[in-house]
């Protein structure tokens, strides 16, 4: 079970499931007590009931599928009225995080510290609504829950072998537990769910949703029958929480139907917003397979703008030194799982590549901004394109602590040298806007602004503030 000190309810936590001509589809999630009735949702003149689409740990989730038109201005709950922005067609508010949590400890900090810069996004909501959340990858920091059970305890160093299938079993029950466990404590924080009941989110999952370095770790140890059930906790999971979701749902969430591949799309006014899935398909020498290359590589709509979301930097600088002489130094070998995790290491070059010219034949069609996270700092990047550069923009460590000052400046230094895999097409690491270094170490996120038919982007600081506008 559930620790009792853990929130037993949370929502409603409203998902995007897609736009058209008659507006907004939605899908509002709300969790309780399983013996805990679930009143009816009110929208668009209209009474849904909920459906529960799973029992865990105690809990019923329930969850209601509805539209609201261009003319609707939110949805009611219980008696509380959640206005939600419908009319996407001019001026429109995106924000973007990533990195919501921290590998050790992170259950038991000081929810004021660690919700700070959620506060915050809240905050800009009530003064701007936003009109979606997108999510890039480490909603939560999984990286514990292998803890206390005797067969994931020294995973993925000890791999234990001969387990039955009722060791198995009771393995996922456990892994189980501790993904709900700290789902909860995330999605019940007052400050996101203010946001999460009045914002659609669009979430991409990463390493630290399944546990640290997944994908880049040995074979023998993603492979193995712990490695196996840990993945299928995780993803049921991901699915559950952060799309409001199961299984049965994949089909029409997701690109790829057969579920190989969480990768999704979807279309708002102007502007098409996609993710791969950089995990699902992840191996020590392959970013994604197929199915993932389909999403980036298939010809789509031709609107005013394509924002992909990549869950680590596509755009970095030439960590593959960092690879070729890590051997050199004792104890540097622990971050192997580290650099390999990104499209810069070694072994992922003509990934790399392909991916770039995919991003390439997408700026062929409309402007293309990459947002990124996954390093705990604050940066941005150009890649040189007809007619005008590809944009990144990097905003992770919504609730991460940043890492020390002299990390920044190490990367720093090593996208001064440059890194440009493809010819006529160079890549240069860029400073956010007023800022003097081009990687600042401190907790943030990210707001994309569409007014008047401009686009701009600001970096929200903890310490520095609001970044200038940049025109992307």
């Amino acid at each position: 079970m559930i620790e009792t000190s853990a929130p037993r309810q949370a929502g409603p936590l409203l998902h995007l499931r897609g736009h058209d001509a008659e507006g907004l589809r939605l899908a509002a999630v709300v969790i309780r007590p399983e013996d805990a009735p679930c009143g009816d949702l009110h929208a668009s003149g209209t009474a849904h009931r909920a459906r529960r689409i799973a029992t865990l740990e105690g809990l019923a989730v329930w969850r209601f599928d509805f539209r609201l038109g261009p003319q609707d201005r939110g949805y009611a709950f219980e008696d509380t009225e959640y206005p939600v922005e419908t009319d996407l067609g001019g001026d429109l508010r995106l924000a973007f995080l990533s990195c919501n949590g921290e590998e050790i400890g992170d259950m038991d900090r000081d929810p004021a510290e660690r919700d700070a810069m959620w506060e915050r996004m809240r905050t800009e909501h009530e003064d701007q609504p936003f009109a979606a959340l997108l999510q890039g990858g480490d909603q939560i920091y999984a990286d514990e829950v292998t803890q206390g059970h005797p067969l994931s305890d020294g995973w993925p160093e000890d791999i234990p072998q001969g387990a039955t299938e009722e060791d198995l079993s009771k393995l996922a029950a456990h892994l189980r537990a501790g993904f709900v466990n700290r789902y909860m404590r995330g999605l019940a924080s007052p400050a996101f769910g203010g946001l999460a009941a009045r914002v659609p989110s669009l979430a991409v999952w990463d390493d630290h949703d399944i546990c640290d370095g997944w994908g880049s770790l040995p074979v023998a140890a993603t492979n193995s029958a712990v490695g196996r059930t840990l993945f299928s906790v995780a993803r049921e999971m991901y699915l559950l929480f952060q799309h409001g979701a199961v299984e049965a749902d994949v089909a029409d969430i997701f690109v790829d139907p057969s579920g190989m591949q969480l990768g999704w799309q979807r279309q708002l006014p102007g502007v098409t917003l996609m993710a791969p899935d950089l995990r699902s398909e992840r191996g020590r020498r392959r970013v994604m397979g197929e199915a993932g290359w389909r999403l980036l590589e298939r010809p789509g709509p031709e609107p005013e703008r394509t924002i992909i979301v990549s869950s680590v930097p596509l755009l970095g600088p030439r960590l593959s030194l960092v690879e070729a002489v890590m051997w050199l130094w004792p104890g540097m070998q622990k971050y192997e799982d580290d650099l390999r995790d990104q499209w810069q290491s070694r072994a992922h070059r003509e990934d790399w590549k392909r991916a770039l010219r995919a991003v390439l034949g997408l700026r062929a069609q409309g402007p293309v901004t990459v947002l990124s996270g996954e390093i705990h700092l604050a940066t941005r990047a150009e890649m040189a394109a007809s007619p005008g550069p590809v944009h990144q923009l990097v905003a992770s460590g919504i609730a991460h602590r940043a890492p020390p000052k002299g990390y920044a400046r190490g990367l720093g230094w090593l996208a001064w040298l440059g890194e440009g895999p493809l010819s006529g097409h160079r890549i240069r690491i860029l400073p956010p806007p007023g800022m003097r270094r081009r990687y600042v170490a401190e907790r943030n996120f990210l707001v994309l602004e569409r007014r008047d038919g401009d686009w701009n982007a600001v970096w929200h600081l903890e310490e520095s503030g609001e970044t200038l506008p940049l025109p992307i």
